[in-house]
């Protein structure tokens, strides 16, 4: 592997200014407008650029596996942003939920994990943290890994509050990232998830038994 300080960001925070921000929208999320400029790579500094900003707060997300059958647990659950897609918007996904005011994001996951499930996490680790689509949002993602029990994983569950109608799923791995090959799964945050854990299943596996 080559120097990764090569890689490193070209700028800092101190290389961006903001000069005007606004709420323009509140609702179940908001929409803030920003007037920023920011220092180019020729070292000059750019114009004034207006940009709308998405901002629904951070979430988190987990990768329930089995070790013992080598599966996953995955929901199913319909998805107004997929609706025009030519497929359904029913969508296979990771337990995942936004991040309350005074809540790790780690109590997160264990949090949704029961309401979305019904199932509990025996272990949590972190595995990584991403913006899921920062030209217009600011939204990031904690994706963690979590020991379970996926014999159990049946029936539908959520929160009636929330309007929420879950399918749980106990699925093979090899399946899932069949699924993810196929384009059945589509949702980017189960993508990273399934994706990760092939690429790190031995490392998790170890933390799981320490």
């Amino acid at each position: 592997m080559s120097d990764l300080k090569q890689y490193e960001p070209s700028f800092q925070k101190k290389d961006f200014e903001v000069l005007e921000k606004k709420r323009a929208f509140q609702g179940y999320f908001a929409i803030d407008v920003y007037k920023t400029r920011y220092r180019r790579f020729d070292g000059s500094e750019s114009a004034v650029i207006t940009r709308e900003i998405f901002e629904r707060g951070d979430a988190a997300a987990v990768i329930p596996y089995d070790p013992e059958r080598d599966a996953v647990v995955l929901i199913e659950q319909f998805r107004l942003g997929a609706a025009r897609d030519t497929e359904s918007p029913w969508l296979l996904e990771l337990p995942a939920g936004i991040v309350d005011p005074g809540e790790t994001p780690e109590n997160t996951v264990i949090r949704e994990m029961q309401e979305e499930t019904g199932l509990s996490l025996m272990k949590v680790c972190h595995a990584l943290d991403f913006l899921t689509s920062p030209g217009g949002t600011t939204e990031k993602i904690y994706l963690y890994a979590g020991l379970v029990d996926s014999s159990g994983a049946r029936g539908c569950h959520g929160l009636l509050s929330e309007s929420e109608d879950i399918r749980v799923l106990s699925v093979p791995l090899q399946d899932a990232l069949a699924l993810v090959d196929s384009g059945r799964i589509r949702n980017s945050i189960a993508i990273a998830g399934l994706q990760y854990l092939a690429l790190h299943k031995k490392e998790i596996c170890d933390l799981f038994r320490g």
